[in-house]
């Protein structure tokens, strides 16, 4: 049931980007918005349909995936929250809609139970559990309390004070209700090792072993946790996080940047925060080694590295070219192995997936979608030879299923997820949210900058950055 604990262990072995995201890496945000490609645009309608669709409007819950029946993600209900003011700028629903659903989410939240319990609580100490029941809001089975999910539904609800800034009773709630559970949240507490935030807490076993130590999507995190007025932890967690940053240097892939093999250790800090033209002291020390640099460029660089990854194709996957690329966490076939064309391969289930790492022929659209701020000239190339390639096998009306694989075009068994399709391969059955959400976020930061320019002014997380050594760009304006 401890999603990220499992992920960590997957990944502890170890294309040209459009000229658009080369020139936006540069610190400022673009004067005017980007206009979209149409199937871009569609895309993102459609997956925010998705959201609209699941999330249940007595309690603001979002399932961890659909339509299998499952738990609720609370990163996926942070996501969810980011993606209702999307839908007001668009006009696929209206701010009153937004708001309501909104402000019951947070209620509920607000005012779910926490405690040390192994059961009939939401949370603890302020953080949530990882998966909730989706009926009850309780903890799920035995899922971790869970730092990252914890910051990643907190980035939702901050985002959604922002947004909400009128006055009328229902919005200002809204800012009271994020603010005060925000506040609550004890990040000291999770300072258990010296100078490192864990993971995550099992009220039968105790704090996860594991901490937030190699670069990964777990800035969010230390920076939610600085930014805090009420328990925060000091700068030197920043310090320590950065130290171990030459583990992850690498040209193996690409241009030299900070890898992580899944795509989406590169993208979900950066839905909230905008990270062009800010640094910290080791991106300004890396700056004057190899010139302009920062975490939004990193990125750039992380998603060529994926098609980089994809062109030289080294295991020699079906369907891996210029085009189509993108590994990151989703959805497998299934854990087992198989003979193809004479050769052995082995296919696993929900596991995170990159270059330089776990690879099964499996390719998430998120992977590339989500990184329209960073290629997206190779994003929409991506994006229409998906569609043409594999049709509606794989694209349906609410957006990209979760995953594929070409190479598996027959099973001599089981399959524990989705299905063989003729002439495709094997593609998912479910949509999950962790995994739509970004693609809903992405595109509108690619597009109008909706969110980084809303969390520019929000005060916790300048705290969180200025606590961090971040300076430059809009943050000196702050």
């Amino acid at each position: 049931m401890d999603r990220r604990r499992f992920l960590l262990a997957s990944v502890a072995g170890a294309g040209l980007v459009g000229l658009a995201a080369c020139g936006r890496g540069q610190g400022e945000a673009v004067a005017t918005p980007v206009t979209l490609d149409a199937d871009v645009e569609e895309l993102q309608k459609r997956t925010f349909d998705w959201f609209r669709h699941v999330t249940d409007p007595r309690t603001g819950l979002t399932p961890d995936r659909w339509p299998t029946p499952s738990f609720s993600s609370v990163a996926a209900v942070g996501f969810a929250l980011t993606c209702w003011p999307v839908g007001v700028e668009r006009g696929w629903m209206t701010r009153e809609e937004a708001r309501d659903i909104t402000l019951t989410t947070l209620r509920f939240f607000h005012d779910a139970p926490q405690g040390p319990a192994a059961t009939g609580v939401t949370g603890y100490k302020g953080f949530f559990y990882h998966f909730l029941d989706m009926e009850t809001g309780h903890r799920f089975g035995t899922t971790e309390l869970s730092t990252v999910d914890t910051a990643l539904l907190l980035g939702g609800m901050l985002f959604a004070a922002r947004y909400f800034d009128g006055s009328d009773a229902g919005e200002t709630e809204i800012r009271e209700k994020a603010q005060a559970i925000y506040d609550r949240v004890e990040w000291d507490w999770v300072e258990v090792r010296p100078r490192r935030i864990s993971m995550g807490w099992h009220p039968e076993t105790g704090f996860i072993e594991a901490d937030w130590h190699v670069y990964n999507e777990g800035m969010i995190v230390l920076l939610m946790a600085l930014g805090s007025q009420t328990h925060p932890v000091g700068p030197e967690v920043w310090e320590e996080w950065c130290s171990v940053y030459d583990r992850s240097w690498t040209e193996n892939y690409g241009p030299a940047h900070l890898h992580f093999p899944p795509m989406f250790g590169h993208q979900y800090s950066h839905m909230f925060v905008d990270f062009r033209g800010i640094r910290d002291a080791w991106m300004r020390d890396k700056s004057a080694e190899i010139g302009d640099f920062d975490y939004f460029q990193n990125s750039v660089r992380a998603a060529e590295g994926q098609q980089f990854y994809a062109r030289t194709n080294p295991m020699g996957w079906v369907g891996y070219d210029d085009e189509v690329w993108g590994l990151t966490a989703c959805d497998g076939p299934g854990d087992f192995k198989q003979t193809i064309d004479g050769r052995e391969r082995e296919f696993f289930s929900y596991s995170a997936r990159g270059p330089g790492d776990r690879d099964d022929g499996t390719i998430a659209p998120t992977a590339a979608m989500a990184s329209i701020p960073f290629a997206p000239d190779a994003v929409t190339t991506c994006l229409k030879a998906m569609k043409a390639r594999y049709g509606d096998a794989l694209y349906t009306q609410w957006g990209f299923l979760d995953s594929f694989n070409p190479t598996l075009t027959t099973r001599d068994g089981e399959l524990l997820h989705g299905k063989i399709v003729p002439d495709v391969g094997w593609v998912d059955g479910d949509y999950l949210g962790i995994d739509q959400g970004p693609i809903v976020v992405m595109i509108e930061n690619h597009r109008s900058d909706l969110v980084w320019n809303h969390m520019h002014g929000e005060p916790n997380l300048i705290r969180g950055l200025k606590r961090a050594g971040f300076e430059g760009g809009w943050l000196d304006r702050a």
